[in-house]
């Protein structure tokens, strides 16, 4: 498991010279994507071990990083020749992912001249992860989730990868962003560096280290989606979280990221929190506010998500 930077070291986080590095957490979630055209995308990833939740499934942390990466890309080469940057992403759980792998068919909704929103349907492939199988039967798998995700145009310029990367080039392409060496067989939250301060008031950090860092050096934002579902399942045990709404307000300049929760509403069936995300290390700057929905576990089988 990488080594989280000790908050002396984390004044002045590294900024990566080339992204991902060969060590890095979205690279272990070994995603392939090929994009079809400028307009859609498919992604496929396995669900093994680590990505799973209490309930067995696919976890929420583990399908907005999917989301972020399928969609980060489709967003530059409709936002092209400037940059993007994540500024809101929702996913709402229609299903349990089970089997595996994860299949995400991402298309354009949007370019703007200012803005670009990707929207994306999550499927349980059961058993098959062939993307020129999956290309043309997305639509008879189990539908599991659905998302819409926005981007801002940036400059270029404040991308450590755009340099290296020539978005109009992924199209017709695929690729595999997969690790470089191994990864640790252990839980995504232990593998990322997550410390949980204090479980039942759902407050956990995360250090801002070379492993979860985004190309502009701060915390990736799929890499926030996990640190808000540990916050949630902390807060409300016995519940797994299954709707994930990420509003992002600032990059993480120093770390940690630290969390603070609220339960708004708490039933037999459901529970809704709200959370907030701040770089402790930098004056509490606020980093992102989240509202989590958790439902308990499923018995038995896979059901719908209701």
């Amino acid at each position: 498991m990488p080594e989280p930077s000790p908050p002396s070291a984390a004044v002045h986080p590294p900024r990566p010279t080339s992204y991902p590095p060969e060590r890095h957490a979205l690279r272990d979630l070994d995603v392939t994507t090929e994009h079809l055209t400028a307009e859609r995308s498919l992604s496929v990833a396995p669900v093994d071990g680590p990505v799973r939740n209490a309930a067995g499934a696919a976890s929420i942390g583990f399908l907005a990083a999917l989301f972020d990466t399928n969609a980060g890309l489709m967003a530059l080469i409709a936002g092209r020749p400037k940059w993007t940057a994540t500024l809101d992403l929702g996913l709402h759980a229609t299903g349990w992912l089970t089997e595996g792998p994860a299949v995400l068919e991402g298309r354009l909704v949007r370019a703007g001249s200012n803005i670009v929103v990707i929207g994306a349907d999550i499927y349980d492939g059961c058993g098959v992860g062939d993307l020129d199988e999956l290309a043309g039967d997305t639509g008879r798998r189990p539908h599991v989730a659905s998302g819409i995700a926005t981007f801002t145009r940036i400059p270029a310029r404040a991308s450590a990868a755009s340099g290296s990367l020539d978005p109009l080039g992924l199209v017709g392409t695929r690729r595999n962003l997969g690790p470089v060496v191994a990864p640790d067989p252990v839980p995504l939250g232990e593998r990322i560096g997550l410390r949980v301060i204090d479980a039942a008031n759902g407050v956990v950090e995360l250090h801002n280290h070379p492993y979860v860092q985004n190309s502009f050096g701060a915390i990736n934002g799929g890499v926030l989606g996990m640190v808000f579902q540990a916050a949630a399942e902390g807060a409300v045990a016995g519940m797994v979280a299954t709707d994930l709404q990420v509003h992002y307000l600032s990059q993480a300049k120093v770390g940690p990221a630290r969390t603070s929760l609220d339960v708004l509403r708490r039933t037999a069936d459901h529970a809704v929190c709200a959370i907030r995300a701040v770089d402790a290390g930098n004056d509490d700057v606020v980093l992102a506010l989240a509202t989590v929905t958790l439902q308990p576990p499923p018995l038995g089988t896979t059901g719908s998500v209701s």
